[in-house]
């Protein structure tokens, strides 16, 4: 797994926030730039939610103190990285953990210590070997569950509004679910079950956590735990009976199943990535076909290289590589929406970026948002123009940052 993977908006955040109260506070500034705590308990947080959002806090951050900057989540110390070239000099020297573990599965309650640098690499090799199993293995279905939504869509009058996020939704559980979990999902009502299970963990996840409500209300904490644990009993279910019979369709939690896992790991990894991996493919299908009405062009020229491409063949995994252009289509979407604009690591150890010392156990935030839309190194950068990464320079730089290449995240895909 990349050293930091595409998550939504408000997931993102909720990540962020598990991590700063797993690990103990600091009050050492180290003479990084930054803006000192409004408030004794709550630090910045105040200044936060005044912004709107932690994206547009990190904007004003950057803007006034430069690339390196600190501020304080309650009486942590963190610090925020904002151009591409301070993210590269941190991540890299100082890679110790893997923040998708670190974070989430602590605020899932997962206490994962992680292993030697050697078992995380094979985690992560694992991972992208699943993924890829269970995309060739299930494309016949993504090809179904597609066209029916197509049909759907056609079916409508052309002055009917479509509710594009609740159908995408749809479509990413459905699809998700099957590929992840298996032929249990094959039965519209345990969709309907699972979505809205989801439901509840995630609006938690995406804001409860983060705010302190949730610890506030007890009906809705209450209905968390509740939901939370339904969802482990399913998989739970699921792992059992996927061990105990011969199956035809080989989904991705067959793989873990099959990898040199414990019963916990194989528990906690189907439980991420089938809660964030509905979350992701909704997400980035909504942005693409949201950016796509807005530029005739852009549909003019996928449309296009879709019918160069496949013609009146067949649709084939083999021949999605070769659509270019919609990969481009994908990542300016990805860079445009802001689907990742915030993620996080914790410094393990002493570290150090540009002139800066990063003591040990700070929090460090890649401000992704902010990274994204510089115009220093993506030009126009409101713009959504898919060919601005024709020029390979900027799908390497984008590459760099994670988004893409050989290490893309697997859930992404």
């Amino acid at each position: 797994m990349l050293d930091f993977a595409i998550f939504a908006v408000t997931f993102l955040l909720v990540l962020v926030a598990a991590v700063l109260y797993l690990y103990p506070a600091s009050r050492q500034a180290a003479g990084i730039p930054g803006i000192a705590p409004t408030e004794e308990k709550d630090g910045n947080l105040p200044d936060i939610v005044n912004s709107g959002s932690l994206h547009e806090f990190l904007v004003n951050l950057h803007e006034k103190y430069g690339p390196v900057a600190s501020f304080w989540f309650g009486r942590r110390l963190v610090v925020s990285l904002g151009t591409a070239d301070v993210l590269k000099q941190h991540f890299n020297p100082n890679k110790t953990s893997d923040p998708f573990e670190t974070m989430l599965k602590s605020l899932l309650g997962y206490r994962s210590d992680g292993g030697s640098v050697s078992e995380n690499h094979m985690r992560r090799k694992l991972y992208g070997n699943a993924v890829a199993a269970a995309l060739q293995s299930n494309f016949p279905l993504l090809l179904k569950l597609s066209e029916e939504l197509l049909d759907k869509w056609l079916s409508y009058p052309e002055s009917q509004h479509v509710p594009l996020s609740q159908h995408i939704l749809g479509f990413a559980l459905k699809s998700v679910t099957r590929m992840i979990l298996g032929s249990r999902f094959e039965d519209e009502q345990e969709v309907i079950r699972f979505q809205k299970i989801h439901g509840t963990v995630w609006s938690e996840i995406g804001k409860g956590f983060l705010d302190g409500s949730l610890d506030k209300n007890s009906t809705r904490k209450t209905q968390y735990e509740d939901a939370l644990m339904q969802l482990e009993s399913v998989l739970k279910n699921i792992i059992k009976e996927r061990k105990e019979r011969d199956v035809s369709q080989h989904v991705f939690i067959d793989s873990l199943i099959q990898g040199n896992l414990t019963e916990q790991q194989i528990l906690e990894d189907s439980m991420i990535f089938s809660l964030a991996g509905c979350i992701i493919t909704a997400k980035l299908c909504t942005w693409a076909i949201c950016f796509l009405t807005t530029s005739e062009e852009v549909q003019k020229k996928l449309y296009k290289e879709i019918d160069q491409v496949f013609g009146k063949d067949p649709i084939t995994s083999e021949k999605i590589e070769q659509l270019r252009y919609c990969r481009q289509v994908l990542c300016e979407t990805v860079r445009t929406a802001k689907l990742t604009p915030v993620s996080a690591q914790l410094q393990d150890t002493e570290g150090k970026v540009g002139p800066f010392v990063i003591p040990k156990e700070t929090l460090i935030l890649y401000a992704l948002g902010v990274v994204l839309q510089d115009p220093s190194t993506w030009p126009s950068p409101h713009k959504f123009d898919p060919d601005r990464f024709a020029d390979g320079s900027v799908t390497e730089e984008f590459s760099s940052l994670g988004f893409s290449g050989s290490w893309e995240c697997p859930e992404l895909r």
